[in-house]
């Protein structure tokens, strides 16, 4: 059976915001809920990464930026060499070019999209701020590549990978079940009996399988309890793209090449599995 694996990445671990990661299996057409894994460091997180064992994984991280955006600053188009050059910068001049590009914008139109954010429902990801998804690009992407993980759709494979990795999106799962609720703030005044109750129910429907993946969650009681109580909605957030995950492996297994992304995506700009 493959190992699985779903990531709630943050940019800035701590103690209080960790990288959680979620580890399962397909078993008779379920996807167990193995174990939680919490990382309080990026240093942590890239030896997570090195150690042995293959895994399929989805990563809540942007894996690419908008096309029209490189093109408007002059950076490389070729995916490897556009991830080496933004690497280079620090996240200072990253927030300084990003907001000189919006800046030069009308009102309505400061950020520039990926063709995979609309089908999504998901934020630019040359956004710095609320959520600073273009740090987390910065922190996450370079830190997949010097493990020697392959990336579909960006990247040509010469062998057979050993690790996978795939941009995954657990908003796009959990409006899907919740519409519009909110399930999860970091912020303690918002963590509300509202939001405790959109949890409980994004759990139930996860282990019906009442979504279009068709995939089904099996946990544990104490498992159910703990991805309930985590108010942040990290644990749920880390499960949700385990089963996206699950879904990637299985179009792979079905004989999809690109694990279920479509075959015309954008090479630099990459796409969000199932979206």
């Amino acid at each position: 059976m493959a190992q699985l694996l779903g990531c709630d990445f943050s940019s800035s671990p701590s103690r209080r915001k960790p990288v959680v990661l979620a580890w399962g299996r397909v078993q008779q057409g379920r996807v167990q809920l193995q174990r939680l894994e919490k990382l309080e460091t990026l240093d942590d997180f890239s030896v997570c990464l090195a150690q042995e064992g293959g895994w399929t994984g989805g990563f809540d991280l942007p894996f690419g930026l908008p096309r029209e955006l490189v093109q408007a600053l002059g950076w490389p188009t070729d995916w490897e060499a556009c991830m080496a050059h933004y690497a280079s910068f620090s996240r200072a001049e990253i927030r300084d070019c990003f907001a000189a590009f919006c800046d030069a914008r009308p009102v309505g139109g400061k950020f520039a999209h990926r063709a995979t954010d609309r089908p999504a429902g998901s934020s630019p990801s040359m956004k710095w701020v609320n959520p600073p998804v273009a740090y987390m690009l910065h922190a996450g992407v370079p830190r997949l590549l010097a493990a020697g993980v392959y990336l579909p759709g960006l990247q040509h494979l010469s062998q057979a990978a050993e690790k996978v990795a795939l941009e995954a999106y657990p908003g796009l799962l959990a409006r899907e079940i919740l519409g519009l609720r909110s399930y999860k703030s970091d912020d303690r005044a918002k963590q509300t009996p509202e939001r405790l109750i959109a949890r409980k129910d994004l759990l139930l429907a996860l282990e019906l399988g009442q979504t279009r993946l068709g995939l089904r969650l099996k946990l544990s009681h104490a498992q159910h309890d703990a991805l309930v109580e985590d108010a942040s909605g990290d644990s749920l957030d880390a499960t949700l793209c385990l089963l996206q995950a699950a879904w990637a492996k299985q179009q792979q297994q079905a004989g999809a090449p690109l694990y279920g992304l479509p075959p015309d995506m954008d090479s630099l700009e990459g796409w969000i599995v199932s979206a």
